[in-house]
């Protein structure tokens, strides 16, 4: 689908500069959104015209409202919000550590809400736009590994849900998209196979056609029907 005007939060790397790259490629005027000045620049001198740079933490909630009628003032218009921020700090086996625990709330759920809502409330006064929020399949069941980064992507896809059902009346597209393990710095300590970030992104333009939730592999689709459904004491005793 074709935007002409869009704004990505979490803009700096991964998943986020390339589908402010994508984005910008194919004729869209982007907002790109992130902390890290210098890398928005970057983008910015690659799209000279195209790329608009708002340094931001997400932590600050209080600056959003105020940022977000800046930008979609600047841009003319928006027809996309992407919230593609989010972190996962490493965690021990036998860590409980409510500093990270709190960072992770914050920017992977909190975050998104501050935006998010800036976004639907616009979106349902004009009854047009597309949201997405990028979740993740380990949203799909509470695991060891990651106790609060799994709860957080919980947490984002059921808002998700509930924006799109309050929104689908109104003619605006709601997408929460579910990446598996993907080639980003945020998983650069993790192992195995990962899908490309700049493949990902292509994927996740493709799907933001289609209000719904989706995965990014239809194989994953079927995997994770399965893990959704495996009794709570089985899974227990899994490594998965």
């Amino acid at each position: 689908m074709s935007y002409s005007t869009a704004i990505v939060v979490g803009a700096s790397s991964g998943i986020g500069e390339n589908l402010v790259c994508q984005l910008a490629e194919s004729g869209c005027k982007v907002a790109a959104v992130a902390r890290r000045k210098e890398l928005l620049d970057a983008l910015v001198a690659e799209f000279p015209g195209k790329v608009l740079a708002y340094p931001h933490d997400v932590t600050n909630f209080d600056e959003v409202p105020k940022l977000f009628a800046k930008i979609t003032q600047e841009l003319g218009g928006l027809d996309l919000i992407i919230y593609a921020a989010g972190v996962m700090p490493a965690v021990a086996e036998t860590e409980f550590n409510f500093e990270k625990d709190r960072e992770m709330v914050d920017v992977n759920v909190l975050g998104a809400i501050a935006w998010l809502n800036q976004a639907a409330t616009r979106f349902e006064n004009t009854q047009s736009g597309t949201i997405v929020g990028i979740g993740s399949v380990a949203g799909d069941r509470g695991r060891q590994g990651q106790p609060v980064y799994n709860t957080t992507k919980a947490a984002l896809a059921t808002y998700m849900e509930a924006l799109r059902n309050r929104l689908a009346k109104k003619g605006v597209k709601v997408v929460t998209i579910k990446p598996g393990p993907t080639e980003t710095p945020m998983t650069a300590n993790l192992k195995g196979k990962m899908m490309k970030a700049d493949t990902a992104a292509k994927l996740i333009l493709e799907k933001s056609n289609k209000t719904g939730e989706h995965y990014l592999k239809p194989v994953h689709w079927l995997i994770f029907l399965i893990i959704r459904n495996i009794p709570s004491p089985v899974f227990r005793k899994l490594k998965v």
